[in-house]
């Protein structure tokens, strides 16, 4: 099992129990006890966890995920929203793509398409459509994340200039109370890529759903579509679906 592949099942288990021992996670995981310490200790530095003696517990806090390890995370869902999101991309269409793990899975769907515009602020979506047939890339400049996006006002400037047929945005947190993240830069970058939009499609697995972050993106009016797995709480789904948003589970 890979390293991220590993946090990702400790975070889940922790998620579940709200704690965890090295004992327990070493059996589960076929690796030794100080191969585990060493996850406990990597996600105790992020502040993803509280490591205690013999093991951890749960971190109440808002801490953002590391890229790597929401790359794993729900990655069955990611990829049905993935796919249920491809089907709102007409063809010829100029497609927006900000950042994250659900957006990335949609780009790998976008590959075999033609007569696509993507333009993007993600570097590992730029990765995977770069060069490909049929697809023509534009890359949005600004300052880079730790999320591996580019943002700010250079990132917002230039996007002015796009008319965008469809934004596809990722999100920490989508409640009635809008779209957040964890980052008020990437809000406002994020924001950018929806006011530029004919349609405006968030794609969420269920653990955003019902959450509120840091910064806000968008009041549920700045946006026309939702897709999310079916575990998504159906009275965090209600408010969404009465602000008039159009709501997909796959």
């Amino acid at each position: 099992m890979q390293r991220a592949q590993r946090l990702n099942a400790i975070l889940e288990q922790v998620g579940v129990s709200g704690r965890v021992d090295v004992g327990g996670l070493a059996a589960e995981l076929g690796v030794s006890g100080a191969t585990v310490r060493r996850d406990l200790q990597a996600l105790s530095r992020s502040q993803l966890l509280v490591r205690t003696h013999g093991g951890a517990v749960s971190q109440q806090s808002d801490a953002e995920v590391p890229a790597g390890v929401k790359a794993v995370l729900r990655q069955p869902e990611k990829r049905r929203i993935a796919r249920a999101a491809e089907g709102l991309v007409g063809e010829g269409s100029v497609v927006g793509l900000t950042g994250g793990s659900t957006t990335l899975e949609l780009a790998r769907v976008l590959l075999e398409r033609r007569g696509l515009t993507v333009v993007t602020n993600s570097l590992d979506v730029a990765s995977e459509l770069a060069g490909k047939p049929g697809i023509r890339l534009v890359m949005i400049g600004g300052i880079v994340r730790r999320s591996r996006e580019l943002v700010g006002p250079a990132a917002e400037t230039m996007l002015a200039n796009y008319h965008l047929d469809l934004a596809v945005i990722g999100v920490d947190g989508l409640s009635a109370e809008g779209c957040t993240t964890y980052d008020e830069m990437e809000a406002t970058t994020d924001a950018a890529f929806l006011q530029q939009a004919r349609r405006r499609l968030v794609v969420a697995d269920s653990s955003k759903i019902g959450k509120v972050t840091f910064a806000r993106i968008s009041p549920l009016s700045g946006i026309t579509d939702l897709i999310t797995d079916r575990a998504a709480p159906p009275d965090a789904l209600d408010p969404i679906r009465q602000a008039g948003v159009r709501v997909i589970t796959v």
